[in-house]
């Protein structure tokens, strides 16, 4: 511990090189003009205190900077400002003093000036506490720079010092926010019952995090150690493995989770609800959804708007708009404001079913303002109905809006002008919208391919296929599909069959559709042995 301790005229430890930085505010600073009363008044006090004589004690002062930090729109600037008051009068900061300016500097990013006060912390004879150098460690996470934060663990640590759970659990936090959990979970079997105690906290950042990368088993298994070491899960533990299994399609897996946080009295909350009722919908299982809600309700959990919109998407999905739109009802009469997704989701529910008009009725009834999907959605109904000219009224009035279109936007464009036969203005609008800086996705291309193809310009769908795999675009199914197809057209088998062939090379594995598109086209062309090969091998496949 000795080896911390610095006096003023001594140099400052070697290993603190990497992190300390002399430069300090040698300028005051004013107290900004857009402080609220709260804050007015603390600084009032704060003057008021700096004219008696003899000064009050720093602590009374550290009261005030404490009171500052804690409002709601944390002044940190203001109690930097303060400080260079209290400087400037003579008052000599202690410990505290540090720990509270340490905290501003990182919240404002500026970990140099943190690392100042450490130096001088250290120059003026303190000793660091713990709370230092949690906030040292929080701050270099708060800031994206974890792997110093390790490095200056394991410098601490070698000195003497014992850090707690608060430093281990923002350090493991950091490091998954970053995506890599897996150092997070070696940080966690260094410390366990080693360094410290290790808590629900720490485990449950790494099962949402391992969960997150769809590490179910990994996440599972973590659990089972937790309940082995008699560390107690609570709500938050089981709500991400929950939501783990159901994001990998186990749902029996989820429910079972479910049922025994009922029995182990870990009461879900509304979060918990939401994710059961939202895999259930998209699978399709609305009735058991409702079974799900009404448990929810059974349990004085009340759902909320997020579920209700579920809900709604859910009834979307299986074409029952009419029941969604009876769900949207009840979210009104249930005294909840409907959001944006609310509308967003019926608004694309009627589109899909060509019910543009009532669409843009509630478009034009909605209570908040829109956003880019809400347009996408109104844009790809007029498009698909046939009222284009509408669709880009719309366009524009999302630009004056200030919402520019995004790629899905145009792809819808592009499908109506291809599946009009005006290839030439779908190629010069790609060449519209990469001017304007919005660079085309894989769908883009698929589209004008597919465009072209059906045109007979092959050999200029073939460029632009060409061109994606030269530029390393990721090619998908349907690209594959959309060539084969256009292959076949022209009576080009031999060269479709190689493309079937190439397409596992890349990566790419045919479906139904894939092998369905040849295999029509060899039997409409009397080619039967090829078609009867191809359709033996699909059997093989287990697509037929």
């Amino acid at each position: 511990m000795s080896r911390f301790r610095s006096s003023s005229s001594s140099s400052v430890p070697t290993f603190l090189f990497p992190f300390l930085r002399t430069r300090l505010y040698s300028q005051s600073r004013f107290v900004p003009s857009n402080v609220d009363v709260d804050v007015d008044n603390s600084v009032s006090s704060f003057y008021d205190m700096l004219s008696i004589n003899p000064s009050p004690s720093i602590v009374e002062f550290n009261k005030i900077l404490g009171s500052i930090v804690k409002t709601d729109n944390k002044h940190y600037t203001t109690v930097i400002s303060l400080s260079h008051r209290l400087e400037f009068h003579g008052i000599t900061p202690n410990l505290f003093t540090f720990n509270i300016l340490i905290n501003c500097y990182c919240h404002l990013g500026e970990m140099d000036f943190a690392f100042s006060m450490l130096s001088k912390i250290l120059k003026m004879g303190f000793q660091p506490n713990t709370v230092t150098l949690n906030t040292l460690v929080k701050g270099m996470c708060l800031n994206g720079k974890v792997k110093e934060a390790l490095h200056f663990h394991d410098h601490v640590i070698a000195l003497g010092f014992h850090l707690n759970q608060i430093t281990y659990g923002t350090l493991i936090n950091g490091l998954c926010k970053m995506g890599k959990t897996t150092e997070a979970l070696q940080v966690l079997r260094k410390i366990d019952g080693k360094l410290v105690n290790t808590g629900v906290v720490m485990y449950n950042t790494i099962i949402d995090s391992l969960c997150k990368e769809k590490l179910v088993t990994e996440a599972y298994e973590l659990y089972s150690q937790m309940i082995v070491k008699k560390i107690s899960p609570d709500v938050v533990t089981l709500s991400s493995l929950i939501c783990g299994f159901c994001n990998v399609g186990q749902l029996k897996e989820a429910f079972c989770l479910f049922h025994e946080m009922l029995l182990t009295n870990i009461h879900p909350n509304v979060y918990t609800f939401n994710i059961l009722v939202d895999a259930l919908c998209k699978e399709g299982k609305i009735k058991e959804a409702k079974n799900v809600i009404a448990v929810m309700m059974k349990e004085g959990v009340e759902p909320t708007v997020v579920t209700y919109n579920t809900l709604m998407d859910g009834y979307c999905l299986a074409n029952e708009v009419n029941k969604a739109k009876n769900v949207f009802n009840v979210i009104g009469k249930r005294r909840m404001t409907p959001n944006v997704r609310s509308y967003t989701i019926i608004i694309n529910g009627l589109c899909k079913i060509k019910m543009v008009d009532e669409a843009l009725n509630l478009f034009t009834e909605m209570h908040c303002k829109p956003n880019t999907v809400t347009y996408n959605s109104l844009i790809d109904g007029l498009c698909k109905s046939g009222r284009i000219s509408h669709a880009w009224e719309l366009l524009d009035q999302m630009h004056d809006r200030g919402q520019p279109a995004d790629v899905i936007a145009y792809n819808s464009f592009l499908h109506a002008l291809c599946k009009n036969h005006q290839v030439d203005k779908a190629i010069a609008l790609v060449k519209k919208i990469k001017d304007q800086g919005i660079q085309p996705n894989i769908n883009t291309y698929n589209i004008l391919i597919d465009g072209l193809c059906k045109e007979g310009r092959l050999e200029n769908a073939q460029v632009i296929f060409q061109d994606l795999l030269i530029k390393g675009y990721k090619v998908t199914l349907w690209t594959y599909t959309i060539m084969i197809n256009g292959l076949c057209l022209e009576g080009l088998f031999d060269e479709a069959m190689t493309l079937l062939e190439k397409m596992e090379d890349n990566g790419c594995i045919p479906n139904a559709v894939t092998y369905a598109t040849i295999i029509h086209a060899l039997f409409k062309n009397d080619e039967n042995d090829k078609a009867e090969k191809l359709l033996r091998e699909m059997i093989a496949r287990g697509l037929l």
